[in-house]
């Protein structure tokens, strides 16, 4: 009879589902994460969040540089496991791996599939305008989240959450949904479902992604500085500097395109339908700071300079 849990994660969203399985008293019999990389400006060799947790709990570690390594598929036949995890793991799971667990492998998506398949479900969710989201376990298949659904929760999005707290959110009800995913299983309650609706994609975001058109309405750059935050952020250009959009709000009105309406106390911008009011912003090479400090001491002509 099989028993124990692989687990693989990498970042800080996996990390509330792998306390929450320890805390069951699940048996984790390996935790796998990607390799330590180098982070932030020095460039300093980092373990991944999920090992930092697994090492403090004693939990053997393995990080393949290749996840179809012969020597690593082989440990995992070994251990007789009875359910696959995977959060945020970031790579493809092949076949050979899929295979290794009796009750095969759980994915916990943060989506209410087949809505935004692929690896940023939460940053389209938020660009996209979208009120509700979620999260979702589904049984792992060689597609990319095709698998049958086990269980889904939804959660409602508010204006003023980003990327960082959305995903937040997401990782600690997702990670109770992991338990009562593998505990259902176990009573037999539960029945795969093949996904049903149109599936939309997540893919990854790239820098340019972030690029500020002012000539759309200010609730569609709104929901794109929530959603690019903290990465790429959304960014546009004043007098040939590199600036980024930390957080806005709406306010109505009418004015021409990235015209800077006003520049003292407040930082106000005119958009293709609407103004945005702008309360935190990052010129390139310096700190987050409110649009008061950011206004201060700058030669900006309300009326006439213009964000592109």
């Amino acid at each position: 009879m099989s028993e124990g849990i692989v687990f693989f994660g990498t970042p800080k969203f996996a990390v509330p589902a792998l306390k929450a399985l320890i805390l069951k008293g699940e048996k984790i019999l390996l935790v796998v994460t990607q390799p330590d990389r180098p982070k932030g400006r020095g460039k300093i060799i980092q373990p991944p969040e999920v090992k930092k947790i697994a090492v403090e709990y004693g939990l053997p570690v393995v990080q393949p540089e290749r996840i179809k390594d012969e020597e690593f598929i082989k440990k995992l036949k070994s251990l007789n496991l009875e359910f696959g995890v995977v959060v945020a793991y970031g790579k493809f799971l092949p076949k050979e791996i899929l295979t290794t667990a009796e009750h095969g492998f759980i994915n916990l998506h943060a989506s209410l599939l087949p809505k935004y398949r692929g690896a940023a479900p939460i940053q389209w969710a938020l660009i996209k305008g979208e009120k509700i989201t979620g999260v979702t376990t589904m049984l792992i298949d060689e597609g990319l989240d095709t698998g049958d659904v086990l269980l889904q929760k939804e959660v409602q999005i508010e204006d003023d959450e980003n990327t960082q707290s959305l995903s937040e959110k997401l990782s600690l009800i997702g990670a109770e949904l992991i338990v009562e995913t593998i505990d259902k299983m176990r009573k037999g309650i539960i029945t795969p479902l093949p996904q049903k609706g149109e599936p939309s994609y997540a893919p990854t975001l790239k820098k340019e992604d972030g690029r500020i058109n002012w000539r759309k309405p200010a609730r569609d750059i709104f929901n794109l500085i929530r959603g690019t935050y903290p990465w790429p952020c959304a960014y546009c250009f004043l007098k040939n500097e590199r600036i980024k959009i930390i957080r806005a709000e709406l306010i109505e009105g009418l004015s021409t395109p990235g015209l800077i309406l006003k520049a003292k106390d407040e930082l106000i911008v005119g958009t293709g339908k609407g103004l945005l009011k702008i309360l935190l912003i990052q010129p390139e090479g310096k700190k987050i700071m409110t649009a008061k400090e950011f206004v201060c001491g700058r030669k900006i002509n309300e009326g006439v300079d213009s964000f592109s």
